[in-house]
């Protein structure tokens, strides 16, 4: 019984530890734009949403597109639509159809932070395959996803 105790107690501290890990994440939901009536209004190509332990309708999002078109690098500021939805938003497409982009969103929220990177090219925006990191992407984490 010992022994059952013994290795029993550092697993349960593990399991308490990593509860407390993710309790108060912040991080961003990339959707189906498809899936909002609102969002198809805007001719939206992603919608967005902040999401985590914390009151959505504080978080600010911004959005920058990457882009290389006929070797030449890129970069256009993009605009979001908040939706009724609090923390939602959506982005329609800002950027040309050539060429192969990378879309940098970054959410705070207080001292909150968050950003994704996502890629878009001619077949839309691949939400699937995204890039989440709590620390800030640099220009070689964009150049890479531009490869």
């Amino acid at each position: 019984m010992r022994r059952i105790t013994r290795l029993a107690t550092p697993v349960a501290a593990a399991l308490a530890l990593a509860g407390q890990l993710f309790a108060g994440g912040f991080y961003l939901v990339l959707g189906n734009p498809d899936a909002s009536p609102e969002a198809r209004k805007l001719n939206a190509v992603l919608t967005i949403k902040a999401d985590g332990c914390h009151d959505p309708t504080g978080a600010k999002l911004t959005a920058t597109a990457f882009g290389i078109v006929n070797g030449e690098r890129r970069e256009i500021p993009l605009k979001l639509d908040a939706l009724t939805s609090p923390g939602m938003f959506a982005l329609a497409q800002q950027w040309p159809a050539e060429g192969r982009w990378v879309i940098r969103l970054v959410a705070r929220n207080g001292e909150q932070f968050t950003n994704s990177l996502v890629t878009a090219g001619p077949n839309g925006v691949d939400r699937f395959h995204d890039k989440a990191d709590h620390r800030e992407f640099t220009a070689a984490d964009v150049d890479a996803m531009l490869r």
